[in-house]
């Protein structure tokens, strides 16, 4: 691939995206578009109460309405999934406890969805209520009842202990140490489109569910093992996403509640959920409590840093113990940092359970690390720009707890950021009660390990070829609005020398297309990019091996650009795209004759 940005034809130009045009004229369908025949329409009966146990459940009433098909509770669904192998903790449906207001304990199938809606109205839960678990002091001081029963004890989800370097030789060096105490309130996910699904089981007892997530790869596993079928008898298809944020990322109660009453019914079964009901599903960014020690020098270096973070989990586990090392592991990646420790905990409470929005657990920490760091240069009258810009990590360097810093361009980006505000004739130069300030802060790109500890890839990428000169690209990846689809057109048409929009993209599709983990992490653009390039890459060589046999020249003459392949010490030379490929399939033809020989 060229690797002068003179020498790209499709990288780093203006394109439009590969679907823009289908999602201006309404024509992109997603989970909630999907009519099939004979469909049913579902709805979940939540708990009022935010903790409590269940004493019993009467569907009589419901079941009698017209329209009612089917109506389920937990019982029909008794095993236990969730997105992490440490926090199996959650049921489709409630069966013994709820543990925040808004757990689903029934489910009903109707003809329409005020009939299933008239139809919660009909069923009867009596509760026996328990003490409520309202904030991390309550989970801490609360040993019984426990919300969940595991975890470090009594009401503590998860406590991390990590220490790197000497922390009393730092803070014997500083010449200013500074704690202080900060607070996080939590937030929510507001995708435009609210999480919808549609099941259906077919005669040959094959489950297709449509759904609007992130993370199909997970949720055909927690299908397969709740539902007690066999992983090739389920199929996952992610529709096109209204935005995601992480909130779609679990594997949801709704989707497999619609699975199993399609099950039951022999029908199509689609739920669409209220606006209410998405803050329910939440999973949204925690709220922590967070304690910062930071010694430094005058000129602002930092010398050891203590930070303690203890956040608000919410009722289930979802990616909780990840988000809970996140809080900690990223202080060291912008600021030089020598020796650190960090403390967290994680705590249950009875509330709708948080997870992975935006970066989990890395925007509380930061946004405490930046006010000290303010707070830190009014002390020592630096200049909090010029203090950041100095004490950065270096690039291509290992921080203090072990974290590989590749590219590092925040100081640029300072640089600009102090330009472009006129930040120097403002910065304590304003009117009283008027101010200027900057934050800077970092992520990961790419999952370091898969959820499954495994050998497999974490992406992949197949690339059909036809005999027309049709090229599509096949990959798990999902589209939740950051363009993922479009950059594999790219990349792929970058390589192969032809227009984004002659490729067909297949995306997201646990029966068609490889394995890849999904939309998270900002790892798609990474991994499954660089899937997509060496795939494009591959083809490329068995193109241009066709090509130089048919133009009778060198493979490494070969080039290929505006949908054309031909030999660049003879450029007149030259056939369509479609016409190697004819060729390639000879050559492969021939090849494997000789192999079978």
């Amino acid at each position: 691939m060229a690797t002068n940005d003179k020498d790209l034809k499709v990288i780093g130009k203006p394109f439009r995206k590969v679907d823009a045009r289908a999602k201006c004229i309404g024509q992109t369908r997603f989970a909630d578009d999907i009519v099939l025949p004979r469909m049913l329409f579902a709805k979940l009966l939540r708990s009022h109460v935010p903790h409590a146990i269940i004493k019993s459940i009467d569907v009589s009433r419901a079941l009698k309405l017209p329209g009612v098909i089917a109506v389920i509770t937990g019982k029909e669904m008794p095993i236990l999934y969730g997105i992490l192998p440490v926090s199996q903790d959650e049921h489709a449906l409630c069966i013994d406890r709820v543990r925040f207001i808004g757990d689903p304990v029934a489910a009903i199938a109707a003809i329409d969805e005020d009939t299933a809606f008239d139809a919660m109205d009909l069923i009867d839960v009596e509760y026996e209520l328990l003490k409520t678990v309202a904030s991390i002091d309550d989970a801490i001081k609360t040993l019984e009842p426990r919300i969940q029963d595991y975890g470090d004890g009594g009401n503590i989800h998860k406590k991390v202990h990590l220490e790197f370097g000497d922390l009393d030789a730092g803070f014997a060096e500083a010449d200013l140490i500074r704690e202080d105490i900060f607070f996080y309130e939590g937030n929510t996910h507001l995708p435009m489109e609210q999480h919808a699904a549609v099941a259906h089981y077919d005669a040959d007892n094959k489950m297709t569910l449509w759904s609007s997530t992130q993370t199909p790869h997970y949720v055909h596993r927690a299908l397969a093992k709740v539902l007690e079928m066999p992983a090739s008898h389920v199929r996952i298809i992610a529709t096109p996403n209204g935005g995601g944020f992480g909130g779609k990322s679990d594997p949801f109660n709704h989707e497999i509640v619609v699975a199993k009453l399609a099950m039951i019914t022999g029908r199509p079964v689609k739920i669409a959920l209220t606006r209410e009901e998405v803050f329910y599903c939440h999973r949204g960014r925690h709220p922590v409590l967070m304690k910062v020690k930071t010694g430094v020098k005058k000129d602002g270096a930092i010398t050891a840093m203590d930070f303690q973070s203890f956040l608000d989990g919410g009722a289930y586990g979802s990616y909780g113990v990840a988000s809970t090392f996140y809080t900690g592991a990223l202080q060291t990646v912008t600021y030089d940092v020598p020796r650190y420790r960090f403390r967290g905990l994680r705590a249950f409470t009875n509330k709708p359970p948080c997870g992975p929005k935006r970066g989990h657990g890395t925007p509380q920490p930061r946004f405490a690390l930046e006010i000290q760091i303010d707070k830190i240069a009014e002390q020592l009258d630096l200049d909090p720009a010029e203090m950041r810009k100095q004490h950065l990590v270096p690039p291509n360097s290992l921080t203090s707890n072990y974290l590989r810093v590749g590219s590092m361009g925040l100081g640029a980006c300072i640089d600009k950021v102090v330009e472009a505000s006129d930040w120097k004739n403002k910065y304590r130069k304003l009117p009283y009660g008027k101010g200027i300030g900057l934050a800077c802060g970092s992520y990961l790109s790419g999952a370091g390990l898969p959820i499954y500890w495994n050998a497999m890839p974490h992406s992949g990428v197949q690339l059909r070829l036809d005999r027309q000169g049709g090229v599509c690209v096949m990959c798990g990846s999902t589209d939740i609005g950051q363009g993922s689809d479009s950059i594999l057109a790219y990349i792929v048409a970058e390589v192969l020398g032809i227009d984004p929009f002659d490729i067909r993209v297949v995306t997201a599709d646990t029966d068609l297309t490889p394995v890849d983990l999904g939309s998270y992490s900002s790892r798609v653009t990474l991994m499954t990019g660089n899937a997509a390039l060496q795939a494009a890459e591959r083809a490329r060589e068995l193109l241009s091996t066709a090509v130089a046999e048919k133009l009778k020249t060198s493979p490494q003459n070969i080039s290929f650009s505006d949908r054309m392949a031909f030999d660049v010490e003879h450029p007149e030379n030259v056939i369509t795209f479609a016409t190697p490929i004819l060729a390639a399939r000879g050559v492969l033809f021939r090849n494997a004759s000789s192999i079978l020989a």
